[in-house]
């Protein structure tokens, strides 16, 4: 009894599902419920039609920022430009097998 399921996850690779990976189908998630709870609010508090189009454009443009993340990978990585010099430590190192005369 096999069935076809959008979700997959592979061995040693992140869920996917549509085009989303990982923590970014999290995000999605949380990006509808929030945009839909501050549209319905929007909506009963001021003007269904104001409402509607926070709430779409609150999920484009979340959905496009999710998207943009996504490029940049599954997990956080600082992108620094630039020469960095490590300093040499090596003078300590002599030290530590010598004892010290009184």
């Amino acid at each position: 009894m096999e069935g076809f399921f959008p979700v997959y996850r592979g061995l040693q690779r992140p869920l996917t599902y549509k085009g989303f990976k990982g923590r970014f189908i999290y995000w999605g998630v949380g990006i509808l419920l929030l945009s839909l709870v501050t549209g319905a609010l929007t909506m009963a508090l001021i003007n269904m039609y104001l409402g509607a189009v926070i709430m779409l454009m609150m999920i484009i443009g979340g959905l496009f920022y999710i998207g943009k993340c996504q490029k940049r990978g599954l997990h956080n990585k600082t992108r620094s430009n630039g020469i960095f010099l490590q300093t040499n430590h090596l003078s300590k190192i002599n030290l530590y097998g010598k004892t010290k005369r009184i």
